[in-house]
């Protein structure tokens, strides 16, 4: 096969940073669990970032101690002096939150971000993970973050350093954890409009779509643009209502897009088109257009209160691996096979908006997945859109709908503001039972952080049910803006004589040779 040609870059384009002359070779990864694996009884750290429309990127690390069992509480009472005579019930865990970095991130609103995959462990070295913030004001900001959670150690040592730092730490409300290692790397400038999505899907690139109908693919080992996807800008039909483009032009711009596991496909939804569009990352040429059926968008009110444009688009798994995407709109979300056929609805009744959504993999034998997605009204409902869990389609529908099987969040939990964007992140201990950590971000300014188990989501309710309350809340966090997306991860204990270092990347031969081709 004929080498393709790289693009030229123009100087402004590329990212301000100073690659280093001498990079460490990372260690050969091996394949790992998508869950993190939790080690004895020790606390769990996630470092959580959040963008909001008031132009402020809120770094917070979350830690989660293990409560005390019942014996150790009912001990605990009997010493001083409060035994009941009643047996003791375990206390349940809470997250203590923190500060690591508080800034104007952007001349404008931030609307999305993405995080990178960790990277590969290096003897006497630290592990760095690469965070993307896109914005209304055209640019992409990236940052060096460290995998692993601050030290307490460092920190008061910088305080006795910087008398204000010790100063400011004592007057928050929270304690001040800052990395002096977290750092701006500099910023991208691929886009000629408002950034709508990024997405790590894997370490060595990143892949952003703006408003100006295009979706770039970066290199991360020196931020070079690769290569650029256009989508065609839709004809003029008439002003649909709510339309803001100017005199004599119409809504354009990319909206999501999705990228097969595999790395070979990619999925992407427009702005004033009912269409999907499938690209061949292989060759960099767009594949075919599947159009959405009239009588389908018509079943949840599409083209008729909305203009019937896809707004979100991921790829997932169904139980027993079988590859499925969900492509969501206003009021709900179509899960079509890999044939792009529509196999069912998600919402059963499209009365609230959704925001996001993702796939959840609840692990064990029968690889059972559910599909979490986010509402207008302060939930994160999980269902089932496996063949067997779907119910029949109500009345004077087509589509059956997915089953329901459980709610998080909501009036009961007291939330009653939208969940704006949201971020699973599922742990196992050492037994490999598995349990999620769920980051929701609202537009009331507050981060919150709750714990699902993996059973309470296997238990399926009865058709027609509404779904059971799972899961409980760990902490809340205040940021007094409003919040527009969320990323998190869990962070990775710190290795015995690592060191931090200016600049880490992975720069496997492998990679470079692929990347080169």
């Amino acid at each position: 096969m004929a080498k393709r040609k790289r693009e030229s870059v123009p100087e402004g384009n590329r990212v301000e940073a100073k690659t280093p002359a001498k990079k460490a070779k990372a260690a050969t990864q091996t394949p790992q669990s998508t869950a993190f694996t939790l080690s004895g009884n020790g606390p769990v750290t996630i470092q959580i970032v959040a963008g909001s429309y008031d132009r402020v990127l809120h770094g917070i690390t979350a830690t989660v101690k293990p409560a005390p069992s019942a014996a150790v509480s009912a001990k605990k009472e009997k010493k001083n002096g409060k035994d009941s005579g009643a047996p003791a019930q375990p206390q349940q865990p809470k997250a203590e939150f923190a500060d690591t970095f508080l800034f104007n991130a952007h001349n404008s609103a931030i609307r999305c971000l993405a995080l990178s995959p960790p990277s590969a462990p290096a003897p006497g070295q630290s592990q760095k993970v690469l965070l993307a913030t896109g914005s209304t004001d055209e640019r992409i900001n990236i940052y060096n973050l460290s995998a692993h959670p601050p030290s307490r150690r460092a920190a008061d040592a910088d305080e006795n350093d910087d008398r204000d730092g010790r100063l400011l730490s004592s007057l928050a409300p929270r304690p001040i954890l800052e990395n002096p290692k977290n750092r701006e790397l500099g910023t991208l400038l691929h886009h000629a409009s408002n950034v709508t999505r990024l997405a790590f899907p894997n370490r060595s690139k990143l892949l952003s779509a703006a408003e100006d109908s295009t979706v770039a693919v970066t290199r991360c080992r020196d931020w070079t643009l690769l290569h650029t996807f256009k989508c065609p800008v839709p004809k003029a039909y008439g002003r649909p209502s709510g339309d803001t483009a100017g005199v004599g032009g119409v809504p354009h711009g990319v909206n999501d897009f999705a990228v097969h596991p595999s790395n070979k496909i990619m999925i992407s939804v427009s702005k004033g088109e009912r269409s999907m569009r499938l690209w061949n990352l292989e060759t960099g040429k767009k594949s075919r257009v599947l159009n959405f059926e009239r009588g389908v968008l018509a079943e949840f009110g599409e083209g008729k209160h909305s203009t019937g444009e896809a707004r979100r688009i991921v790829w997932g798994s169904a139980k027993g691996g079988e590859d499925e995407f969900a492509v969501g709109f206003d009021r709900d979300v179509l899960v079509f096979g890999m044939d792009c056929v529509p196999r069912c609805r998600v919402m059963r009744d499209a009365r609230t908006k959704v925001h996001e959504f993702c796939y959840v993999e609840l692990g064990g034998e029968g690889d059972e997945t559910v599909l979490a997605v986010s509402t207008e009204d302060g939930r994160v409902v999980f269902l089932s859109t496996a063949e067997e869990d779907l119910e029949a389609p109500p009345k004077d529908k087509t589509l059956p709908v997915a089953r329901a099987v459980g709610s998080l969040g909501g009036k009961e939990a007291g939330v009653q503001g939208r969940i704006k964007d949201f971020t699973v992140l599922p742990v196992e201990d050492e037994e490999g039972k598995r349990s999620f950590f769920v980051v929701t971000g609202s537009s009331d300014g507050r981060v919150r952080l709750w714990q699902v188990g993996a059973e309470e989501l296997r238990r399926s309710s009865s058709a027609g049910e509404s779904p059971k309350q799972v899961g409980q809340i760990m902490g809340v966090y205040e940021t007094q803006n409003r919040i527009t997306c969320v990323a998190a991860f869990v962070m990775i204990p710190r290795p015995q004589g690592a060191e931090e270092s200016e600049y880490e990347f992975e720069t496997e031969e492998s990679e470079e040779s692929d990347d080169d081709e």
